[in-house]
């Protein structure tokens, strides 16, 4: 039967009610909405199918007054409902519930017309945490079929109505906590032994608490524990990193959590730049530490995630003076990235247009740094493929030192691309020229640009600011040479490569 009653008094609701009671206020409704012309018919119907309906009760229900009140009502549980959060207002309406929220709280209860004609749906009402500085809400106790009364956390004081609250045959569970109501009667002390003693703590009802206090530590101390428990699951699987080193398992592992962090939710500030399905970040880890994270954003099967944690494993070993070092990964099923260490170092390109540039002798220095970690890189770990160029390779501020910075992770290498990568990098160490990217088939036109000029007119190509003397002209000739080598077929190897530059530096 009162199952039958809630759907027949919330069809009631959804007939009437127009959806902007969803959007407005309740005051700017209770302000604006007026009852249609047959709300007073559709009232006298449903008392006949439901006579237990609270506005049923009224005598004089067809008097306009009681008329706008009971529509007036309906507005108030519409969006009490929506207030509380209740999954499906169409369907149930089975809680009251306004934590936290003093104006609103109050203001719900100062609609006398409401609790008048309280849902017979409702089943709990919880009013917490509301700072109330009144005493008990006794028009709650309209809702006679009501289960639960959470009054905790308030500032109620006076006396709690007892021998109301006893005719409310259905309720089980009742919470007063942490108020300032009058000690009850001996007489009432019965009525409280219903409930749980936590009902009741510091909430002046009862005249000794000090037997519960035991208890309440035991509850407190189980929670603390629980809770602890909790967070020092959610670091050791979200942030690790804030865990002490010698806790860590694993101290390359990034998760997602700590590369969103890193990132500060990968913010724009914090992007650097974006480039074929790779968007790399500048971030800081929790210990302070700059590091350029890559981000790559393709989604892959779940077989491609194996390989990519497979190379990450690999790039984390790598060791050498002429490579940037890799700080560890994250390879998680929303999120693959690769967090190598930040520099904060000019890339060749920057450096190739500065006054430290105009010696041969360094730019072939730095050809050569390139050479050796190219070389570490075909010989020991020939499955890891890596980005050659300008803007890649960075040089270190202390002994420009060149590294190289971008590896490709997923892609697959490739030892011909490599070496013509390569042989672009010395012609735009020596020409300072470079492809126009914007451009179709704009290495093509460089590398022709080039040969035109080469051999006997290879001074044209030269970068002007470079000092080149008549003894090292030749040397000059050589690298250009090696360099359009590198862009044609067939190839030197990566080996005869190394010896050539060797004697180019000799």
């Amino acid at each position: 039967m009162a199952s039958f009653l809630s759907i027949f008094f919330l069809t009631f609701l959804s007939q009437f009610l127009p959806l902007s009671v969803l959007s407005a206020t309740v005051l700017e409704d209770l302000a604006t909405l007026t009852p249609p012309p047959d709300f007073a018919t559709t009232i006298t119907t449903n008392c006949l199918h439901s006579p237990l309906l609270r506005y049923c009760n009224n005598t004089s229900s067809s008097s306009p007054m009681d008329i706008v009140e009971i529509f007036r009502s309906t507005i108030v549980a519409s969006h009490l409902c929506n207030e509380s959060k209740n999954p499906n207002c169409v369907d149930s309406f089975p809680k009251i519930r306004i934590h936290g929220r003093p104006k609103t709280a109050a203001l719900y209860l100062s609609f006398d017309f409401f609790w008048k004609y309280c849902p017979l749906t409702v089943l709990e009402i919880q009013l917490v945490n509301n700072s109330l500085k009144t005493e008990f809400p006794t028009n709650v106790l309209s809702c006679a079929q009501v289960r639960t009364i959470d009054l905790s956390y308030n500032q109620l004081s006076g006396s709690v109505p007892v021998h109301d609250l006893s005719r409310l045959t259905n309720l089980t569970h009742l919470n007063l906590s942490y108020n300032r109501f009058s000690e009850v009667k001996i007489s009432d002390s019965e009525f409280l032994n219903r409930f749980a003693p936590s009902s009741f703590i510091h909430s002046g009802l009862l005249p000794d608490d000090k037997r519960y206090k035991m208890k309440v530590m035991l509850i407190l101390f189980s929670i603390v524990v629980i809770l602890l428990c909790c967070c020092l699951g959610w670091l050791c699987l979200k942030r690790p990193d804030y865990l002490p080193r010698t806790c860590r398992r694993r101290n390359h592992k990034f998760t997602s959590a700590m590369i969103d962090a890193a990132t500060d939710e990968f913010s724009d500030q914090r992007l650097v730049s974006k480039r074929n399905g790779v968007d790399i970040y500048r971030g800081t880890l929790r210990d302070g530490t700059e590091a350029k994270i890559e981000v790559y954003t393709e989604k892959v099967s779940k077989e491609k995630r194996r390989e990519f944690e497979e190379e990450c494993q690999a790039v984390f070993k790598l060791r050498h003076k002429n490579l940037v070092r890799v700080l560890g990964w994250c390879n998680s099923r929303n999120l693959r990235a690769l967090v190598t260490e930040w520099t904060n170092d000019d890339n060749v390109e920057t450096w190739l247009s500065s006054s430290s540039s105009s010696s041969w002798r360094r730019r072939l220095r730095v050809v050569m740094g390139v050479v050796e970690g190219v070389c570490y890189l075909s010989e020991q770990w020939p499955e890891i493929a890596f980005d050659l160029n300008t803007r890649s390779v960075l040089l270190s501020t202390d002994n420009q030192e060149p590294l190289i910075s971008q590896f490709k992770i997923g892609d697959g290498n490739n030892s011909s691309t490599n070496i013509f990568n390569f042989g672009l990098f010395l012609l735009e160490m020596i020409t300072n020229l470079k492809p126009d990217e914007e451009q179709q088939d704009s290495e093509m036109r460089y590398l022709e640009y080039i040969r035109v000029h080469c051999p006997d007119n290879v001074e044209r190509v030269v970068d002007e600011k470079m000092k080149i003397e008549d003894r090292t002209l030749e040397k000059v000739k050589e690298a250009v040479t090696l360099g359009l080598m590198c862009t044609d077929r067939p190839q030197p190897t990566f080996t005869q490569i190394y010896d050539m530059v060797v004697s180019l530096y000799d």
